[in-house]
């Protein structure tokens, strides 16, 4: 009986967090006089607001193309979020080798100050980062999107604690075999830290795809907007078109749903065997 309790219990609060994301899915493929009425479904499925959204279609009511390009957006956080995936993966692998396989004088004392960045609040470091942006010219440009975050402590921290997993004995095999760091990490500490570095990457798109704040500050023309930023724009010139907004915002949701429901084991798997050893 208790075991019955607690699966209605889940099920239940399991129903509250997926509610809205349904309804976000089904006001997307009504009609506009069809969004305020109180039936969930939509009497016939308009699929047509995702094109007009992606503006293949014109919009229904005023027969215009939108203003607002969607697609561009989309690029951009696809764009941006995998440079920024790919070089935060080689910057903390590169680090995370140095600090977990290296002998060097103050090698521990010099990763508790870089793991303590961790604790300033991201938000603090706005201002001085965006004037670094300004005096190297990189305000309003895919380079200052991508660069600033290229560096992360915790990546580092994450793949450390991952390579500290991994015996010695693999590294003195190297080296009798005449091997020198850089071939040592490249064939055979990258090869047996993959699962670390997929969580990292995982958890790195996923961040960045959806990054707000940043963009915000660093853009100042259309072509260059994210979807958060570009979501933000369409809510403010099409705020009377709910099923075009709840569209669009399906087509940003709905791929980092997937990606994480398929991926879920890896950053679990990845987390779980970083943390092992300190």
């Amino acid at each position: 009986m208790k075991v019955l309790i607690k699966h209605l219990l889940m099920v239940f609060f399991a129903a509250l967090l997926v509610f809205p994301f349904l309804w976000m899915l089904a006001a997307s493929l009504k009609s506009r006089p069809e969004i305020f009425s109180l039936k969930l479904l939509p009497e016939t499925a308009q699929v047509e607001n995702y094109g007009v959204v992606l503006r293949i279609n014109p919009e229904p009511y005023t027969k215009k193309i939108l203003d607002l390009d969607f697609p561009k957006w989309y690029f951009n956080s696809l764009f941006i979020a995998s440079w920024v995936t790919a070089l935060q993966v080689i910057t903390s692998a590169m680090a995370a080798y140095a600090f977990s396989r290296i002998q060097w004088p103050g090698r521990d004392k010099v990763f508790l100050l870089y793991l303590s960045t961790m604790m300033i609040p991201g938000i603090v470091l706005l201002i001085p980062n965006y004037q670094i942006m300004v005096n190297l010219g990189w305000v309003n440009t895919y380079t200052g999107l991508i660069l600033p975050h290229a560096f992360t402590a915790f990546g580092t921290f994450l793949l450390r604690q991952f390579m500290l997993t991994l015996p010695r004995s693999f590294d003195e095999a190297a080296k009798m075999d005449g091997a020198n760091h850089l071939q040592i990490f490249l064939e055979v500490i990258l090869p047996l830290s993959r699962p670390g570095m997929v969580t990292l990457a995982i958890l790195t798109y996923l961040g960045n795809f959806q990054s707000f704040f940043w963009p915000l500050v660093m853009i100042k023309d259309d072509y260059l907007r994210t979807l958060p930023i570009g979501l933000m724009s369409f809510r403010s010139e099409y705020a009377a078109q709910t099923e075009l907004l709840m569209a669009a915002t399906v087509m940003y949701v709905l791929p980092l749903v997937v990606f994480f429901i398929f991926m879920q084991k890896q950053i679990v798997a990845g987390i779980q065997l970083g943390g092992v050893k300190g």
